[in-house]
């Protein structure tokens, strides 16, 4: 994904809300089954990390982007963007 990519995603970020919380238990095999199934439909999706969660913002897309394949877009605060394309929807033309 180019920088060019990466930007028009940012923004059609902007318009969304979190759909999925990780809380103090971190990224466990329930987390990464949910911001799945999340994933799927939608191909872009943010992620929020709540206060009690042991890990940044920044360590938890790692994990969750690598486990699920996804792309990282943008790390802010205490939330997180990611990306996967699905073929079949392929909503943002990336």
């Amino acid at each position: 994904m180019d920088s060019n990519e990466r930007a028009q995603l940012r923004s059609f970020a902007n318009g969304i809300k979190a759909c999925y919380y990780i809380g103090k238990d971190g990224v466990t095999d329930a987390v990464i089954a949910g911001i799945e199934e999340a994933l799927v439909p939608r191909e872009l999706i943010k992620v929020g990390v709540q206060e009690n969660c042991p890990l940044s913002a920044r360590e938890a897309c790692g994990i969750v982007a690598e486990a699920l394949g996804a792309e990282p877009v943008q790390v802010i605060g205490r939330k997180f963007v990611i990306y996967r394309r699905n073929k079949e929807i392929n909503q943002y033309g990336i």
